[in-house]
């Protein structure tokens, strides 16, 4: 969800002084509290940090504060700027990379330091601010202790224990509840018209986080490679098959991975060109293939991420099947979040003792931990695979 989401539709009868708030759905109590403090100074922290898990719509929440905090009730102009990211005084850090780097965190505070332009406040917006090595977050430390009078970071991340304690110390936490799975398979079907059952289960496949619930009810591709993913994973059976799955869910991660940035760096490549004033299919000369030649550096770090997100994803998916899994083997079978495969799941729960079920979720989250410390994947996963296969850790 991006902020242009957040403008109310047409055919809609939102005021635009209720506009930013009115995509915060589920978020009742946060949305006052931001309410109460853009409009009262005496309840205004100079820093915010948002957490919630995946989905719950900490960016969300965060553009609809920025624009209550820079807009003046009732301008629609500067509202529309503000949601569209475009006004002067908001500045959004949406980390292309997989970390956040120092120069990106300097530039924050360096623009921090400026007074509003035209609206009532400066905000910084930094998404993904769990990205931060120790070094970087020791950039912000200072502009977060001693902003400018009317400064106001807003930080978003899934938990504060994400973050460093003195980064911790220095912002006020507001903690986002889970949206349910009816909620969000109503707020998919309202968006984007699709059927109530489709919107239902990809909601709960998506585990609830809407950005993931909107991509399966919208692409049935997606839907297909996780289909693909799951079934390869109950089909392994020996070292040969663990290595052989491995291989293809890192294929399946990386076509997910083009399928979302492909269309965009085409798109960017593009623009640059037709900035500098090159036709399309003309020979680029050398005294601006530097330009170039940044932009694609910029795009390869953003397929990197791309990547490592979209094995995440299948980790966090693979998790779900398991967590079933040990669901059944308990007596439980309410609240199943793959229920298409609850035979196949049903059989697994037979053969397998809930230890050893218990192993390959732990396998799971160590395999996730690897990843984070840059593993190969196809390496990681068939490390996790032939855990799936033996019950025991390699």
């Amino acid at each position: 969800m991006t902020a242009a989401d957040l403008a109310p539709q047409p055919g809609t009868d939102a005021p635009w002084t209720e506009a930013p708030w009115t995509e915060a759905w589920g978020q009742p109590e946060a949305v006052e509290r931001l309410r109460a403090a853009a409009s009262d100074p005496a309840q205004l922290a100079h820093a915010w940090l948002i957490t919630g898990p995946p989905g719950s719509g900490r960016s969300t929440l965060a553009s609809a504060f920025a624009a209550a905090l820079i807009a003046d009730p009732g301008n629609e102009a500067a509202m529309r700027q503000v949601l569209a990211g475009t006004h002067p005084d908001l500045t959004v850090l949406r980390t292309e990379g997989v970390i956040i780097s120092i120069r990106d965190a300097r530039a924050l505070v360096e623009r921090s330091a400026f007074a509003p332009s035209l609206g009532r406040y400066r905000v910084i917006v930094m998404e993904d601010a769990d990205r931060m090595s120790e070094r970087t977050s020791n950039v912000l430390l200072k502009a977060l202790e001693e902003p400018p009078e009317r400064t106001v970071w807003i930080l978003c991340a899934p938990s504060d224990a994400d973050l460093l304690p003195t980064i911790r110390s220095r912002v006020r936490t507001l903690r986002l509840r889970e949206p349910g799975i009816d909620a969000v398979a109503r707020l998919l079907v309202a968006r984007t018209g699709v059927d109530p059952q489709l919107a239902e289960r990809c909601a709960r496949h998506a585990q609830r986080h809407i950005g993931m619930a909107q991509r399966l009810a919208t692409d049935e591709r997606a839907r297909a490679r996780r289909d693909e993913t799951l079934t390869a994973a109950l089909g392994v059976r020996g070292v040969g098959d663990a290595v052989e799955v491995a291989g293809r869910i890192v294929q399946l991660a990386t076509d997910d991975a083009k399928a979302l940035t492909a269309e965009r760096d085409e798109a960017e490549r593009s623009a640059l060109l037709r900035t500098l004033g090159i036709a399309d299919g003309a020979a680029v000369p050398h005294a601006v293939r530097g330009q170039l030649s940044a932009l694609e550096e910029e795009q390869k770090r953003r397929a990197t991420r791309s990547l490592r997100d979209g094995i995440d994803r299948v980790l966090t998916d693979l998790e779900s099947m398991y967590r079933d899994t040990l669901m059944l083997q308990f007596g439980r079978r309410d609240g199943l979040i793959n229920r298409e495969l609850a035979a196949e799941l049903a059989a697994l729960a037979g053969m397998w003792t809930p230890a050893r079920t218990l192993t390959v979720l732990d396998r799971i989250r160590a395999t996730r931990a690897n990843l984070e410390q840059n593993a190969a994947p196809a390496l990681a996963l068939e490390s996790l695979l032939i855990t799936v296969v033996s019950g025991r850790i390699p």
